[in-house]
């Protein structure tokens, strides 16, 4: 993920992955994808780079009427001390996290009744958008 000016022009890698998040502000651009996409040619000198992370999916879709998906998911990763940056769509939400805390999630997050449902990218296992889940909402 990186943060431009938030007067910066949209580049165009960052619409050319397969999963991005554009989001403009007052105070900034943030644009979240695979971290390849933003390296090289097209990145502003006075951008800020975080890499490492990964998505987990929730498998949805969920309706706009359906409370506590993401209420439920998140304390857990919280008490294990992940960090964690979430994101939603439409359908579904995803709960970025680093790479590192991958192992410990997953433990954390089936302690606490969500069940990993495989892989939402075709099973590309060095994809950093591949772990779905089920939430448990209650």
């Amino acid at each position: 993920m990186c943060r431009l000016a938030s007067h910066a022009q949209i580049p165009a890698w960052a619409l050319e992955a397969g999963f991005f998040c554009v989001v403009r502000t007052h105070d900034e651009l943030s644009i979240v994808c695979p971290e390849d996409a933003c390296t090289g040619n097209g990145m502003p000198d006075n951008k800020l780079v975080e890499r490492g992370w990964l998505a987990l999916k929730l498998e949805g879709p969920f309706p706009f009427s359906m409370t506590g998906v993401l209420a439920s998911f998140v304390p857990p990763l919280a008490e294990a001390q992940i960090p964690i940056f979430a994101i939603s769509t439409f359908d579904t939400d995803y709960v970025l996290i680093k790479r590192d805390n991958l192992e410990q999630a997953v433990t954390a997050l089936a302690a606490a009744g969500h069940e990993k449902v495989g892989q939402s990218d075709g099973g590309r296992a060095e994809s950093p958008f591949n772990r779905a889940f089920t939430p448990n909402t209650g």
